[in-house]
């Protein structure tokens, strides 16, 4: 069986080489071919030995995920649709920004966890993501982009700078992949981004968040949704488990080891659920010890959804209440409307395969509910 040597990091493709008999320096020459430079002929690997790109042919390949969609919004935002076999498709959104151009990837075909507000969720749960379909959804972004044609390298002006891991999926219910993938994301000899400029998005595991502070800690968004175990347990379900103490307690403990000094509370507005004054008011006793900012998400109705968005009045409201406590609080921009890449629209087709919505076919969503602002 051939190798995907998308598959690998650094430690990973070392282990490679040695079993081909090869020196550890052959995983850096490598790595930057792949992932530097976009390449996937062995061929134009030029300072590797004939004999070895011939072991390579042999026993390897380079197989990112095939882009099946490529659309263009009016406000420069750019969605992906990548095909990952099994009749299962997910999303990566690229939005440019005065000062930045972010990447927001998938890390699951669906999701387990049936958030009520969220579209991915009534999908129901298909599989995790390979490690070269999650950085292949950079690796093809790239190419897209042009940041690969324009000889972009690791320390300068990027196309690209930063990566969240905030769509389709809970990246930490697919933790060892997505460490790998965050590993390439970070290394020099690959993607070279800073740790400061990429982000996962959690809906709350406790133990995985632990887990990724020791070994791979990155920016931290975590999706919060609800000032109270009460409402919480209804509309993210992964409460019930890791209810919101621990989930503030494992916060704190992130903090010790994050390259940012405060963790981003994401919070969708659901008309008359937890848009409240005094929600706003329990928001800031349940976080008052935890550093954080609070991105606050205008919901996008989906077919079926039994929420409502916030009025911009009551939204900017909210945010008021959060600023005069002296927390930083943002309101996110809808981007990408005309393509269908805001929070919670269209992408496509998959089969539901969990038995709570009986095998039905539901559109395939990016849950931009999630994507940084």
């Amino acid at each position: 069986m051939t190798v995907n040597l998308l598959d690998l990091d650094a430690a990973g493709l070392t282990a490679f080489f040695a079993e081909c008999g090869e020196k550890p320096f052959r995983a850096r020459q490598v790595l930057r071919w792949l992932h530097r430079f976009g390449q996937l002929d062995f061929d134009a690997m030029t300072d590797i030995a004939r004999s070895l790109r011939e072991k390579l042919r042999a026993t390897a390949q380079v197989l990112p995920p095939v882009v099946i969609a490529d659309r263009l919004s009016d406000d420069g935002t750019r969605k992906f649709l990548f095909d990952v076999g099994g009749g299962n498709a997910v999303e990566a959104v690229f939005i440019p920004e005065a000062e930045r151009g972010t990447l927001c990837i998938s890390t699951q075909a669906g999701c387990a966890l049936d958030c009520s507000f969220c579209s991915t969720g009534k999908q129901g749960f298909n599989r995790n993501l390979t490690v070269a379909e999650i950085v292949g959804q950079l690796w093809q972004a790239r190419h897209s982009l042009g940041a690969y044609a324009a000889g972009e390298t690791a320390g300068g002006e990027r196309v690209i700078s930063n990566v969240v891991l905030m769509g389709m999926g809970e990246p930490l219910a697919n933790l060892d992949n997505t460490v790998t993938a965050l590993r390439l994301m970070l290394d020099d000899n690959a993607y070279g981004l800073s740790r400061r400029r990429v982000t996962v998005s959690t809906s709350g595991l406790v133990p995985a968040m632990d887990r990724l502070r020791n070994e791979c800690p990155v920016a931290l968004a975590v999706s919060l949704h609800a000032p109270n175990d009460r409402l919480r347990d209804e509309l993210v379900p992964i409460n019930r488990k890791y209810p919101l103490h621990e989930l503030m307690s494992a916060c704190l403990r992130y903090l010790e080891k994050a390259p940012r000094d405060f963790v981003t509370f994401e919070y969708v507005m659901l008309a008359g659920v937890n848009d409240s004054d005094a929600q706003a008011h329990e928001l800031l006793a349940l976080t008052r010890d935890v550093p954080c900012k609070f991105n606050l998400i205008p919901f996008n109705p989906f077919p079926g959804s039994p929420y409502h968005r916030s009025s911009a009045p009551r939204i900017r409201q909210f945010a008021e209440t959060l600023i005069d406590a002296g927390v930083v609080t943002t309101t996110r921009k809808t981007r990408g409307d005309d393509i269908d890449a805001a929070c919670g629209q269209l992408a496509g087709q998959v089969l539901d395969r969990t038995q709570r919505t009986g095998r039905r076919v539901f559109p395939l969503r990016l849950d931009l509910q999630r994507v940084s602002g």
